[in-house]
């Protein structure tokens, strides 16, 4: 059986991707900070400071692209004039209520 289709668009994919990139690399942070500081001769916390605020600034900047790029394409699909998936819902629900009138309709005659 096929899987059903992503809701995120491919974009947003590789955004979060690279979001779950920099989130093992904050694991291994500690690791690398110390390794750093004794190859500069500072001090591993204030390595590891700083690029904790490297990649925490990567890690947002990622987010704002990802969120930017997922309001790009809503408003282009608007523009195009496909339906987002809720309006959708929306219209089958009322598809279905007016189905449901017309029978009690048919039936009342």
């Amino acid at each position: 059986m096929a899987e059903p289709a992503s809701p995120r668009g491919p974009l947003e994919t590789l955004g979060l991707a690279g979001i779950g990139a920099l989130a093992l690399a904050l694991e291994r942070l500690d690791e690398l900070g110390e390794e750093l500081g004794e190859r500069l001769g500072v001090d591993g916390g204030d390595v590891r400071g700083a690029l904790a605020d490297v990649l925490g600034s990567w890690q947002r900047e990622a987010q704002r692209l990802g969120e930017s790029t997922g309001d790009a394409a809503s408003r282009l699909a608007r523009e195009v004039g496909v339906a987002s998936s809720e309006r959708l819902e929306e219209l089958e629900l009322r598809v279905a209520q007016l189905e449901h009138r017309l029978k009690l309709l048919e039936r009342a005659e």
